[in-house]
């Protein structure tokens, strides 16, 4: 059997930076990845998918971005590329093609079990990520045979469809991008809109992520956020690339817009009326975000040195939506943009809630020696984004030192 002291099973940006973490406190470990550095990025987006952070937010610790582009947002595979230099530059120990399939706890610490063979550790972090598998609703089922589905991660551009209509299902990032491609091929396309959230992509002159960072927001603790169960669960703005891509400007491309997808009935897909409440709802959300701006760059800021407010105008339903789509009709695609969940199946151990949520204080595991990396929300409002690894890996390294200094002292 394999040993290390430590173990990171993948080697996305968060297993990577916790790799340079443990290398810089002398902890002896392995990376265990599927494929490789930026496996995901290369194999489950689409073609023309490109960052929602700008380059600069892109960064990982020892590697601040120092292109020329600070503002621009690089393409999928760019990032994927940034990775494979990244783990190169810092010797980060990764063992690629190695699918973990289970995990239990002996012991003197954790057996794992892969498809390469065993592995004994002390210590494991997770880095797999919260976006793992796809979730699709359960109604899927009722869809007619001649209908593609496609979720998000198969997704890779409009000629891979067949030739007529694309209902997208969910108005979150992936969702809005993928229908205005669709829109621009000479597709039509329905959105499905369930709850979102709606940003500028550039707000008093600067990039919004700009404000989110220099304002505290991106920074704010777990522990500071009055209802965190629920802004884990916020999906991801609807922006793209150097624009943002609200349901204004979809419909301004000839995106038919329609409320959440309730039900299948007779061939027919069903929508919930409550389309004008959800879109006022994120209208809220978004101008409560901007007005925390507002108040900062007032109370920080030296006068006239920055743009003044220019809100987004508020979001307008050109036509009453349709509550109905026959789906023997033209449609012959339906592209499931309902977001991702983890997986954690090969965590044998008694580590979930009632809802079947890995259990965690900040990452730490309620089995000793065992943590998570790269969950929203995880420590910070930012552990999640690319920025967000250099604090928790610090923090959860340091963690991780006392743990073994106090196995090695018991």
């Amino acid at each position: 059997m394999k040993h290390a002291t430590a173990i990171i099973i993948g080697a996305g940006h968060a297993g990577l930076a916790m790799s340079r973490a443990l290398t810089c406190r002398s902890v002896d470990h392995v990376v265990l990845e599927r494929g490789g550095p930026g496996h995901a990025w290369r194999t489950e987006r689409w073609d023309s998918l490109h960052m929602i952070t700008p380059n600069w937010a892109n960064g990982l610790p020892g590697a601040p971005y120092k292109g020329p582009d600070r503002d621009s947002y690089m393409s999928a595979t760019a990032f994927a590329d940034s990775l494979e230099l990244y783990a190169k530059t810092i010797a980060a120990p990764v063992r690629g093609g190695v699918t973990v399939t289970r995990l239990t706890r002996e012991a003197q610490g954790f057996r794992i079990e892969t498809d390469q063979g065993p592995y004994s550790a002390e210590t494991v972090v997770n880095a797999t990520g919260a976006t793992r598998l796809p979730r699709v609703p359960a109604l899927s089922g009722d869809i007619p045979p001649g209908i593609l589905q496609i979720t998000t991660d198969r997704y890779r551009n409009p000629a891979a469809l067949p030739p007529g209509d694309v209902l997208v299902v969910g108005a979150s990032a992936s969702g809005v991008q993928i229908a205005r491609e669709l829109q621009l091929s000479g597709r039509q396309v329905i959105l499905a809109v369930g709850g979102h959230l709606r940003l500028p992509r550039r707000y008093r002159g600067r990039d919004i992520d700009h404000w989110l960072d220099v304002c505290g927001i991106s920074d704010e603790r777990a522990g500071e956020i009055e209802d965190l169960s629920r802004a884990r669960r916020v999906p991801s703005a609807q922006l793209h690339g150097a624009s943002a891509v609200d349901l204004n400007a979809l419909q301004a491309l000839g995106v038919e817009i329609t409320g959440r997808l309730s039900a299948l009935r007779d061939g027919r897909a069903l929508f919930s009326g409550g389309l004008e409440s959800l879109t006022s709802s994120a209208d809220l959300k978004m101008n409560r975000t901007l007005q925390r701006i507002d108040d900062w760059i007032a109370a920080m800021a030296e006068p006239g040195r920055i743009t003044a407010p220019d809100r987004p105008e508020p979001t307008v339903l050109g036509t009453t939506p349709r509550l109905s789509l026959e789906l023997s009709g033209s449609l012959r695609t339906v592209v499931w943009a309902t977001g991702y969940t983890a997986d954690h199946r090969w965590m044998d151990m008694p580590l979930f809630d009632a809802r079947g949520r890995l259990r965690h204080d900040g990452g730490i595991c309620p089995v000793q020696g065992l943590y998570v990396l790269g969950l929203p929300i995880l420590r910070r409002r930012r552990s999640h984004q690319i920025s967000g690894a250099a604090a928790d890996t610090h923090d959860l390294s340091i963690h991780i030192e006392r743990h073994l200094d106090a196995c090695r002292a018991a």
